[in-house]
């Protein structure tokens, strides 16, 4: 059971591509669902806790372009906003923060500078910096750290490395499992409580949720602080919604058009999600909130 005094936080993740929200499975074969500026206030107005931002070629093409949708939204919402991929310098953390997000994420950058993620802290405070571990299981059981968005292998051994970051002092660490990632299979539960196990620092578990079941698991059965969602969430949007494609389109976009999801993830809105952590006894923000 999860014996924190603070509330569980429900993070709604963004997958961007172009001016697109994508998703894929293991971050890979991504379909484009529409517009993320339509899918955050509908999460915001649900409930949701905070929004996170991972513009998921950046790191590939060496560039973010967040920047323009985070201001749009940042007027409209008025939750915590985090933002992804391709955070590389100081100054690009400040045009995020300009732009009207209230913490960065880092993951590439990190692994290949951690000098970066120290001046980072310093500058801006731990409460700004989020580091990304994005983990696949090898061979003989352990996990090591991939970076660009599941690409490349860094040979870092995942639990080795959150210590790292516990003891540089950032303030929140992300970690995906990038097998679960988008199957709807449930969490990595060994990975996340070793990891959470390891640090001081909040930890945010991300992959693997297919049903509301898998999250109230997840805070049953770990120390984990926060729970990332994406695909458990959108496509409940696209089922009961007609989400807008924008005018630049790119990729397969067939599988919005035909209101599919991955026939293993159970959709259900925020709402419900909420309603079943505090039937489970799991501390909640908002009107389910257990005493």
């Amino acid at each position: 059971m999860n014996q924190s005094a603070l509330p569980v936080r429900l993070i709604a993740r963004l997958d961007i591509k172009g001016p697109n929200l994508v998703k894929g499975i293991n971050l890979e074969g991504l379909r484009v669902l529409g517009r993320p500026d339509e899918f955050a206030e509908y999460y915001y107005h649900q409930g949701i806790d905070e929004l996170f931002y991972m513009d998921v070629v950046a790191s590939l093409y060496e560039r973010n372009s967040l920047s323009e949708i985070i201001a749009r939204i940042a007027r409209k919402i008025f939750v915590p906003l985090t933002v992804g991929g391709g955070i590389r310098t100081v100054q690009d953390i400040h045009e995020a923060l300009r732009a009207g997000a209230d913490k960065v994420c880092i993951n590439t950058a990190a692994i290949k500078n951690p000098d970066f993620v120290r001046a980072a802290i310093k500058k801006f405070g731990a409460s700004t910096i989020v580091v990304a571990i994005e983990a696949i299981k090898q061979n003989d059981g352990s996990y090591f750290a991939y970076i660009d968005n599941g690409r490349e292998y860094t040979g870092v051994e995942v639990v080795h490395w959150a210590r790292v970051l516990n003891d540089m002092g950032v303030g929140e660490i992300m970690i995906t499992s990038v097998d679960r990632e988008g199957r709807g299979e449930g969490f990595e539960i060994p990975l996340i409580q070793a990891v959470v196990s390891a640090v001081h620092v909040p930890v945010i578990a991300h992959g693997g949720g297919g049903h509301k079941q898998h999250v109230a698991e997840l805070f049953n059965l770990t120390e984990v602080s926060a729970v990332a969602l994406a695909g458990l969430l959108h496509y409940d949007y696209v089922a009961h919604a007609q989400p807008i494609l924008t005018t630049e389109v790119e990729g397969n976009f067939s599988f919005l058009k035909n209101k599919m999801h991955y026939s293993k993830i159970f959709p259900c809105n925020i709402f419900a999600i909420k309603q079943e952590l505090a039937m489970r006894g799991v501390k909640i923000r908002g009107h389910f909130e257990c005493a």
